[in-house]
């Protein structure tokens, strides 16, 4: 089967390329194509190790070409508004953050349990395949770097002791089913029934039918009992930062949410900032006020909603730069991006070795 080498091999035959291999497989099309003059969009993770995503950097810095790392939260509607409240000043100096990622208990059964990601040795960790979204847009939101991070977390509950007595391996067979909220059965049927031919459901069947899911359940992956799977990944996680200004800043990432918008309040020294992905509230310390600011919404912040109108936000700002020529227009750049899966992987240190981790600045040399 033909892959990227194909192109790789052609003399450079347009403007820029995007590259949504598997995420281990970012490194070698990031350096044949930026060697070859392309633009690159580079899905995230941009890599899984530190010494690749210095390398990916290190290639579009040396060949001059614009790259932007698919960090789709940064180019939303609500983080834009956030964003100029921050840097207006309004909440006075930042002090601390607090910043949660409700993953929702069917996507971590279906993602991360029974799914692709799964397992850190087959993908990546948790942080990484999940969350290195949020630890990127926490850097962005406040203007500056984390310098020092400890992490705690571990899969707690998708484990084989937990399964329930008499359950089955598969939940077509199970005895217990009704009963359990993470049943396949329920989850994938259900979407079918409603006529949602669309993420997750489109993830396990090709042919939308009630024949082709009961075989994919019965065969595949997704029909699996999540606590008879071959998972290792975290099922919650906390993340504690301190950035360049001695601002503190907590991340939690927990499956055992519904499924909703990211949460964050940012404490400053004039005001305090509440956000839940639609509505900004905003409560001045002086007036003693809220001021509630309703955002409206731009899809939902899954894949098959456009992330919250981050696919599109940063679809347009690449073209953009691209067109002009002008990289300032991409909001992930190279070293931004770097940072962030830099604070990703001190963190999985930190949770690892149960320390406190320095994070190396972006520019720092190998």
């Amino acid at each position: 089967m033909d892959d990227w080498r194909v192109l790789a091999a052609r003399a450079r035959i347009a403007d820029a390329v995007l590259i949504c291999t598997l995420d281990r497989d970012h490194l070698e099309p990031v350096l044949a194509f930026a060697a070859l003059g392309y633009h690159i969009m580079l899905e995230k993770p941009m890599a899984l190790t530190e010494d690749e995503c210095r390398r990916i950097v290190a290639a579009v810095e040396k060949a001059g070409v614009i790259l932007a790392v698919g960090h789709v939260l940064r180019y939303t509607p609500y983080t834009q508004a956030l964003k100029r409240i921050v840097d207006s000043g309004r909440l006075g100096e930042i002090v601390s953050i607090q910043h949660l990622e409700p993953v929702g208990f069917w996507h971590q059964a279906h993602s991360f349990v029974r799914g692709n990601w799964r397992r850190e040795d087959d993908a990546t960790s948790m942080l990484m395949a999940k969350s290195c979204h949020d630890l990127d847009w926490l850097q962005y939101v406040l203007g500056q770097p984390p310098v020092r991070v400890s992490s705690f977390g571990r899969l707690s509950h998708f484990r084989p002791e937990n399964k329930p007595e008499g359950a089955a391996d598969r939940c077509l067979d199970c005895a217990v089913e009704a009963g359990c909220p993470y049943s396949a059965k329920r989850d994938y049927g259900g979407q079918l029934a409603r006529g949602e031919h669309i993420w997750p459901l489109s993830v396990v069947i090709d042919e939308f039918t009630p024949q082709a899911l009961d075989t994919a359940l019965r065969e595949g992956p997704y029909g699996r009992c999540v606590y008879a799977c071959d998972n290792d990944v975290v099922d919650h996680q906390v993340a504690a930062m301190e950035f360049a200004s001695g601002a503190t800043g907590t991340f939690t990432m927990t499956a055992f949410t519904e499924q909703a918008d990211r949460q964050t309040r940012i404490f400053g020294t004039r005001a305090e900032l509440r956000g839940d992905g639609a509505h900004l509230r905003v409560y001045d310390f002086l007036t003693r006020t809220e001021e509630l600011i309703g955002l409206g919404t731009e899809g939902t912040m899954d894949a098959a909603g456009g992330h919250g109108g981050g696919d599109a936000g940063l679809m347009d700002a690449f073209i953009a730069a691209v067109a002009t020529g002008d990289p300032g227009l991409v909001k992930s750049g190279p070293q931004e991006s770097l940072t962030s899966h830099l604070t990703v992987l001190a963190a999985e240190r930190a949770r690892h070795n149960n320390t406190v981790e320095d994070i190396r600045p972006s520019n720092m040399a190998n």
